[in-house]
């Protein structure tokens, strides 16, 4: 896994062995990415990267000067990772939070201009999560909600869908 832009362009990140998160991958990420520099200055946003797993999509954003970024991931151990490559890399305005993703959608303060999800593709709940998101009113006007998910969602039917994205076996579904 490496960072594909801003000022850590091209730095691996490598997880132990026994790490169990699915990372998105580079591709994937990358037309993300592109997406994302097409509707948003990068550096004028505040993120919620939930179910983080190794960082990854946080990290690209914190690489490409994000003005926040707040990390969700329940796994001790993957949380501890991600605090790691915070210090590591001297990402300042990050900060990795060891919560449930769910919870921490209801009991947020903050609200964001884009917030990513990558539940686990078999994690039960997964098409609750974008009614949270507008349910607890988290997602800054002109906000975008990312969330990856397998072929088996399909979520064009949801109120605030606006967009659908394919990469292999990555989804990504859309929401304002």
């Amino acid at each position: 896994m490496r960072i594909i832009s801003g000022t850590h362009k091209g730095r691996h990140i490598y997880p132990p062995k026994n790490f169990r998160a699915r990372p998105t991958t580079d591709s994937a990420k990358e037309s993300l990415f592109n997406i994302l520099e097409n509707h948003y200055d990068l550096k004028k946003v505040r993120i919620l990267d939930l179910f983080s797993g190794t960082g990854g999509i946080g990290f690209e954003f914190a690489s490409r000067g994000c003005l926040m970024a707040h990390l969700i991931e329940k796994n001790k151990n993957h949380a501890r990772f991600i605090e790691k490559i915070i210090r590591d890399f001297n990402f300042e305005h990050v900060k990795v939070f060891h919560s449930d993703a769910y919870r921490s959608i209801r009991n947020a303060h903050e609200h964001y201009d884009l917030i990513f999800a990558d539940p686990p593709y078999d994690q039960q709940g997964i098409e609750k999560i974008p009614d949270m998101i507008f349910e607890y009113n988290i997602l800054n006007k002109n906000g975008r909600f990312i969330l990856e998910h397998s072929v088996k969602f399909d979520f064009s039917g949801h109120t605030h869908f606006i967009e659908h994205r394919k990469y292999g076996s990555v989804h990504f579904s859309f929401f304002e």
